[in-house]
């Protein structure tokens, strides 16, 4: 057994208070009560406003699946036919109002680019790449109509006259076709320095409006092929223009290009996603929702022309990426690549998720006097948006992602009309087959316990059946299981460097009182580094510790001689991650120190949890080494030869004096300073007749200092 007396270094002492925050033991509570939140989840026959409720979704009928992987662009006629541009296989195909669909026409080309139906309801059909355009009858034949000899030809338009606008790339340049086999040069209207035309409309007093990319600028064009710039974006493209009942004209803009044709994203099947809730930290608000102006990093944007002049963002997105606008009744419409879906915004940016759809993109929309069409890409299809509300919607969360096993509490919600939450839980990142099936809360009222557990993940859905159902909020409140701690690193200061804390941070103590938080007040309570000071025989002990629940922790110290076989405490309940140990209350030797961290303060006894570290050995030494000097030789160069030994540590160096001069250092006579016994061969330089005192000084490696002194007499 160890036997010695621990004597404690004198160090100042300040009043403190202990603030935790949330404890591990409290539950954490997860909450869907806005539209941010909401739309992480899957829409499935509901809709989502801006403030986050969900309700019914307008209902949403398949009309036509086409086969083909892309829809480039859609057009309808006046007897309210739809015609699909497709690819890769350069088929136009024909929907009926019945939903019937067919083949209308195949090109020999890879893509149908684009589509314009004029008045008296002849088909115009642009192909690419090194396309042309086409003109077709009521039977599907077809014939080419305009050869521009460009690499691409992104969008077509009937001006008022009749005359059809011709929209290519990668020269950037729009034609004004009169009649069929015109010459490109006759027919040419404008030369842009943009690389593209991509995207043309028709204003309200008959003017082309032109799209261009990489520029993202919109041009107004008149008859003589003057243009003017209504808007310069720092967006790249713009990809789709609508105008609006009053002559607003409204802009798609993307950051990235998609003249290249890309390829539309995979469909929405995909895993929902996956979340995590932390605790609350009052230092640390929510970060500010970032400006729809903020176009740094933007996807994509939706800008309105005013007819006087002017424009202003009405949406704008930094993770979606719109593919399609339409307007109405002061609306605009969004197709996204974002899971199918189609957004309404109106003029002063207010946004509803509208309808969700299976497929990857929506590619085009257009609009007749009563119905909203959506031409979905990857795969190919047709939707028809009615104005009538779906019978029965579900919404389903994204998965809560505990971290580590829960104990799942209950969940309440806010609704109206007839709502079903029902709620399932499992161990695997995505849903599966390993997961419980979906139960119903075990409640009529709005709040009521999750069934299964302890498990890492839960997922929950509402069933909204009838017009008037809606849903605001959801709460889930839940206890993770508690993580050991761990110390993860320590750090053994050299002998006689200690370690004293500085002042802490001053709180008032009413504060502590009530059990308040300091950071709820501004107060950052932050540990503070200890400082290091020159403490004879001391030993310093750092460490670092981690918890993964974030609780708060506290230490208690063990130490042991290597001989012996059990260890002492020498400290209990210690706050601070440093530790200086008294070295002169402990005979010299060997040690090593356990500590072991708790996570006590933040849990009941019953539930906390620990986990404890070995330091490698180190040295108490307070004894300094022993210096053995042999005779003086009396020969020239004067030698003086003596050795240095130490019980407990090894000899780190040795130096010299004459007559209390500058010290000198010594090399060992083996060259290096690495045992507990080293020998030394001192050949002294040429001195003056007379008498010299010759001072010795060894040090060994705990920093302890032994000196001896010879007197010569030099002839």
């Amino acid at each position: 057994m160890i036997n010695f007396q621990i004597r404690a270094f004198l160090i100042l002492t300040f009043c403190t208070f202990t603030f935790s925050g949330v404890s591990a033991a409290e539950p954490l509570v997860w909450s869907v009560n806005s539209a941010a939140d909401a739309l992480r989840g899957e829409a499935i026959g509901v809709s989502i406003d801006k403030n986050g409720k969900i309700t019914a979704a307008p209902a949403v009928n398949e009309i036509a699946s086409v086969g083909q992987p892309y829809v480039w662009s859609a057009a309808l006629d006046p007897q309210g036919n739809v015609y699909l541009a497709t690819g890769p296989e350069g088929r136009l195909f024909k929907v009926t109002k019945d939903g019937k669909s067919s083949v209308f026409a195949d090109f020999d080309e890879i893509n149908v680019s684009a589509i314009a139906v004029a008045r008296n309801g002849d088909i115009f059909v642009a192909t690419s790449p090194d396309g042309k355009v086409y003109k077709t009858d009521s039977t599907g034949k077809f014939s080419v109509y305009f050869e521009p000899g460009e690499k691409y030809i992104w969008a077509l338009a009937v001006l008022p006259d009749g005359s059809l606008a011709v929209g290519t790339g990668d020269q950037g340049k729009i034609y004004r076709v009169q009649s069929a086999g015109a010459k490109p040069s006759a027919s040419l209207l404008y030369d842009s320095s943009e690389m593209h035309i991509i995207s043309l409309a028709i204003d309200r007093s008959g003017d082309l409006l032109a799209g261009t990319d990489p520029g993202g600028i919109v041009l107004r064009i008149q008859k003589d092929g003057k243009a003017f710039a209504l808007l310069d974006s720092p967006l790249r493209e713009v990809h789709e223009i609508a105008v609006g009942s009053d002559g607003s004209v409204y802009a798609l803009l993307l950051g990235d290009s998609v003249s290249a044709a890309k390829p539309a994203e995979p469909a929405a099947t995909a895993s929902p996603a996956t979340i995590t809730v932390e605790k609350p930290n009052p230092m640390q608000p929510p970060p500010p929702r970032r400006s729809k102006y903020d176009l740094n990093g933007a996807k994509s944007a939706v800008y309105k022309i005013r007819p006087g002049g002017g424009d202003s963002i009405i949406w704008s997105s930094q993770s979606i990426s719109a593919f399609s606008i339409e307007t109405g009744q002061g609306i605009v419409y969004i197709g996204t690549t974002d899971r199918g879906r189609i957004y309404s915004v109106n003029d002063t940016g207010d946004e509803t998720l509208l309808v969700q759809t299976e497929a990857g993109q929506i590619s085009r929309l257009i609009r007749s006097q009563r119905e909203l069409f959506a031409a979905a890409g990857n795969p190919g299809k047709l939707y028809r948006i009615g104005s009538e509300s779906v019978p029965a919607g579900e919404y389903r969360s994204p998965v809560l992602d505990a971290k580590s096993a829960a104990s799942w509490g209950s969940i309440s919600w806010t609704s109206s009309g007839s709502v079903r939450i029902e709620t399932r839980v499992g161990n695997t990142e995505k849903p599966d087959e390993t997961w419980t099936a979906w139960e119903p809360v075990r409640s009529e009222s709005p709040r009521g316990s999750i069934a299964g557990g302890p498990t890492r993940y839960m997922q929950w859905r509402a069933i909204l059946t009838g017009p008037s159902a809606s849903l605001s909020e959801v709460n889930v409140l839940f206890l993770p299981q508690n993580i050991a701690p761990e110390i993860t690193s320590v750090q053994i200061l050299p002998a006689n460097v200690g370690l004293l804390a500085n002042p802490p941070i001053q709180i008032d103590p009413n504060i502590a009182l009530a059990g308040l938080d300091p950071a709820v007040f501004g107060i950052v309570v932050a540990a503070q580094p200890p400082r290091r000071v020159y403490l004879r025989g001391a030993r310093g002990f750092l460490w670092t510790a981690e918890d993964r629940n974030g609780d708060k922790l506290e230490y208690d110290i063990y130490i042991r001689e290597i001989s012996d076989k059990d260890f002492v405490q020498i400290s209990k309940g210690l706050s601070e991650n440093f530790y200086s140990l008294d070295g002169f209350a402990l005979r010299d030797g060997r040690y090593v120190l356990r500590i072991v961290v708790r996570d006590t303060p933040s849990n009941p006894v019953n539930t906390a949890l620990y986990g404890e570290f070995q330091t490698e050995p180190f040295y108490v030494d307070n004894s300094p080494p022993v210096i053995t000097v042999n005779p003086a030789i009396k020969s020239k160069p004067l030698t003086i030869t003596f050795s240095a030994t130490d019980k407990t540590s090894y000899i780190a160096r040795a130096e010299y004096s004459i007559d209390g001069g500058d010290w000198q250092s010594i090399a060992p006579a083996d060259g290096i300073a690495d045992s507990p016994q080293e020998n030394f061969v001192l050949e002294l330089p040429i001195m003056a007749a007379g008498t010299h005192l010759i001072t010795l000084r060894v040090f060994d490696s705990a920093g302890n200092i032994a000196t001896a002194s010879e007197t010569v007499r030099i002839n």
